[in-house]
């Protein structure tokens, strides 16, 4: 099976969703979120058949596509989290409603249930691009899909002010992704990566120094798509004011296929000898300065959606510690195996968070208060999640980070993991602080009840128990990465 036919599958199952939406007459959307899931599911397992040797090798994409372990692995990562948000959205259907007007009831459901399903089809184009033309148009279908995704709710000032800033934010870096492609094209006349590695070593010393600025603003805007310090200021205010499910796919989904591009964009240069002690340093210092600034960030949020964005700029700064170590030959699968435990603990934590919120009107912590007496269900789903994130032993998120400390420690960056280890002290402290309200905190006079669908009981089941299997059996996570 050509692998390419599972983007082909996605991207017709989107348009089909919203035509589907356009001409059938219905007030309960919801059935389309359920032939998504169903979709993505097919074209899930049949990622398992498809194979990089049925690629044409005169296709007119063979130059600047590739299916390869990583890529593979990756678009199923994107087809996982996305019927995730699909999951979530059929419990914030009512949220919708609300917040987008409409002569009928249901209208707009629709079109939020597909504009998902496109956005993924994006991010398993960006995960196999290795030309930077196919890298940025990827990048935009993406963008462009967030965009509308976020502002999606048009009768909520916070969410019109979250599309707003990510909007023009998004814009910019788009705009230093250009820039720097074109400086790197004006070095070394390519595009496609294993061209311009190709043809690094026969370049003069005098053209380095413009070939380090073009990598420079291609990292500045990729270090934007995966909130690293000091471009994550967009993070707080577009977390907190977009769709509860949408905050979660822009923290996981953007987020990991950011990584990748960054993994592919970054590895001819770091092979490359006189650049390689530079972009080192610089990775280095993004990774400290992330770690410091997002952990310390979070630690007085009280706004749980503020406090998760805070903290993915901190699970950020973690993964960069291992980009900043990719000469270590386990860095890859540290960086693939993390990421992977951050899709667990962080969609269980959003599921939980989106069911609250949708009940009592607000995300605070102070919202969670009584959660193990009003709902043990969610809030042991939540405990598990906050354990995990935290990096508690015999989670997958302890796993995580111990991989990574260890390739930081064989690239002998002992001082980044020394900082390592306190900023996961200062996790303990705001992750437990949702803990503390679940359970020693007394409930409010006026409890309602939270309903949850059976979609979103065995989603939070099962990712309570892979968490727990990949933290204490991660050999079965390790062989799945290859």
């Amino acid at each position: 099976m050509n692998p390419i036919s599972l983007e082909v599958f996605v991207v017709t199952l989107g348009i089909a969703m919203l035509m589907l939406e356009s001409f059938v007459v219905s007030t309960d959307k919801r059935y389309l979120a359920w032939l998504g899931i169903a979709g993505l599911a097919i074209a899930f397992g049949a990622s398992f058949f498809a194979r990089p040797e049925f690629i044409p090798p005169n296709a007119p994409y063979a130059s600047f596509y590739t299916a390869d372990g990583m890529a593979m692995f990756f678009k199923r990562f994107s087809l996982l989290a996305t019927i995730l948000v699909l999951v979530m959205t059929i419990d914030y259907t009512s949220v919708i409603e609300r917040f987008v007007p409409g002569e009928t009831k249901g209208a707009g459901v629709g079109e939020f249930l597909s504009l998902p399903v496109l956005t993924c089809a994006g991010l398993m184009w960006m995960v196999s691009a290795t030309d930077f033309i196919a890298i940025f148009v990827s990048l935009e279908l993406v963008t462009i899909s967030f965009y509308v995704l976020v502002a999606y709710l048009r009768r909520s000032e916070g969410s019109l002010e979250a599309g707003t800033k990510y909007l023009i934010l998004g814009a910019l870096s788009t705009g230093f992704i250009v820039y720097g492609i074109t400086w790197i094209f004006g070095v070394t006349g390519r595009t496609n990566l294993a061209a311009i590695a190709a043809v690094l070593p026969g370049l003069p010393a005098a053209s380095h120094t413009a070939l380090l600025f073009g990598v420079g603003l291609v990292l500045v805007a990729l270090c934007f798509k995966v909130a690293a310090f000091p471009f994550q200021f967009w993070v707080p205010d577009v977390y907190q004011g977009a769709p509860t499910p949408i905050t979660a796919f822009l923290s996981v989904g953007s987020k990991a296929a950011g990584f990748i591009v960054l993994l592919r964009v970054l590895q001819p240069f770091l092979d490359f000898g006189p650049l390689h002690g530079k972009l080192e340093t610089i990775l280095l210092l993004l990774a400290g300065a992330t770690l410091i600034y997002g952990n310390l960030s979070a630690l007085p949020q009280r706004n749980l959606k503020r406090l998760l964005s805070y903290s993915s700029v901190g699970h950020a700064g973690y993964l960069f510690m291992a980009v900043a170590s990719l000469g270590v030959a386990f860095a890859r699968p540290a960086i693939e195996f993390y990421l992977s435990a951050y899709l667990l603990m962080t969609f269980l934590a959003f599921i939980v968070m989106a069911l609250v919120s949708r009940s009592v009107g607000g995300d605070d912590i102070s919202h969670f208060a009584g959660l193990a007496r009003r709902s043990p269900w969610l809030a042991g789903a939540m405990l598990v999640a906050m354990l995990s994130l935290a990096g508690i032993p015999f989670t997958a998120g302890f796993m995580g980070k111990l991989f990574i400390f260890g390739v930081a420690i064989e690239a002998g960056h002992y001082w980044l993991v020394v900082l390592g280890a306190l900023t996961v002290a200062c996790g303990f402290y705001y992750y437990l602080l949702v803990v503390r309200a679940m359970y020693w905190q007394a409930a409010p006079e006026y409890a309602p009840e939270i309903s949850v669908s059976l979609a979103g009981r065995v989603s939070m089941g099962a990712l309570a128990l892979l968490i727990f299997i990949v933290g204490i059996y991660p050999q079965s996570l390790l062989a799945f990465l290859g």
